[in-house]
């Protein structure tokens, strides 16, 4: 590891791979920060490595719990960078508390996400994935792929966020009835075609249900057995959003009773260990995930709905860009705090300061 001046904002980032590297990089050059890469996830037993670091840069599946925050705030770091609109892995009243400024990306690419889960209900309802794998073995047949028109069908979107209202902005040209339910209806429903409606009329009338909501106490297990008893026989789930929406034990028992007729989960509950990870020489110990793969009505994606050059580009200088206003003495208006319920900069929290909202 090279030892820069100290007066250059010096900021570690965990979790990376070489497409971190590579945008990370890219963005830094009108910054001038240095950056140090790691490949560990953050968690208690590496928060050690910030020792000497300004700031740290973490992803969603790393573990900012108050231990990391109390381990980081000794080793002098001032501010965490997520690299991801989430932060549910973040222990926000720890870094409240300790004066330590949190920043995100709310918003990178809305329609990386929104363009995946399309890809997800396409391929799940035409079964485009099994003929696929039919074809390779000189498998011709189409006995079993049949699918269902999306034309007249109804779709339920859990989340408008801007994801959410772009997924609907893509359904609109498939003639789709589409119902929404969100805590905070967005003034574009009329324009979207929204019809906002209690989560059971969503669950009980939708042959779709797409998860675009972020993870919060009141929502964790949104989809557990009792919500998933008033589903439609045979609808289609997909969540690109975060995996602890769904109680996976209550979607498998979904599945194996016809009630889920397929599932596109391109995140997991319990995705930490094996996410964004080459484990392809070892056995699933999940005893869960390795059930659900073996479902051919289940697609299973590592966390890669966001994964596009333009998102990439975005989320790489959005957070070099917070992070150098921290630096300079500004106010990163990306900041966070639990006590403004995450949607704007903190007004008591400037550069290194506690929150005192």
């Amino acid at each position: 590891m090279s030892h820069s001046s100290p007066s250059v904002f010096k900021l570690a980032i965990f979790d990376a791979k070489p497409y971190d590297r590579q945008f990370l990089e890219a963005a830094n050059a009108p910054h001038g920060l240095s950056l140090t890469f790691f490949e560990e996830k953050l968690k208690a037993s590496t928060a050690s490595l910030s020792q000497g670091f300004d700031a740290v840069c973490a992803f969603v599946n790393d573990d900012l719990d108050a231990d990391v925050m109390a381990t980081l705030h000794a080793n002098g770091v001032r501010l965490v960078a997520m690299r991801c609109a989430g932060y549910n892995n973040v222990n926000m009243k720890a870094a409240c508390d300790l004066g330590i400024t949190v920043v995100r990306v709310p918003e990178y690419s809305p329609y990386a996400v929104a363009e995946y889960a399309l890809g997800l209900l396409l391929t799940l309802n035409r079964k485009i994935h099994r003929a696929y794998n039919r074809v390779r073995e000189g498998n011709f047949a189409i006995s079993g792929l049949m699918g269902f028109d999306l034309r007249g069908k109804t779709m339920g979107i859990i989340g408008t966020g801007r994801i959410g209202r772009t997924f609907a902005e893509l359904l609109q040209g498939f003639g789709m009835r589409l119902l929404a339910h969100d805590p905070f209806p967005s003034p574009d429903a009329a324009r979207l075609g929204l019809a906002y409606v209690p989560l059971e009329t969503l669950l009980r009338e939708s042959d779709v249900i797409s998860l675009h909501c972020p993870l919060t106490p009141e929502n964790t297990h949104l989809l557990r057995h009792d919500t998933i008893a008033l589903l439609k026989d045979g609808a289609i789930l997909i969540n690109t959003s975060r995996g602890k929406l769904i109680d996976t034990a209550a979607l498998i028992d979904g599945l194996k009773s016809g009630k889920v007729g397929a599932a596109g989960l391109d995140v997991y509950e319990e995705e930490t260990d094996y996410f964004f990870e080459d484990r392809s020489d070892n056995p699933i110990q999940d005893d869960a995930l390795a059930r659900l793969m073996t479902f051919p009505n289940v697609i299973i994606s590592s966390h890669q709905a966001f994964f596009t050059r333009e998102a990439e580009t975005n989320i790489a200088q959005t957070t070099l860009a917070s992070v150098a206003d921290f630096r300079d003495g500004k106010t990163p208006q990306l900041a966070i705090c639990e006590h403004c319920a995450g949607a704007r900069p903190c007004p008591g929290k400037t550069a290194g300061q506690r929150c005192r909202s």
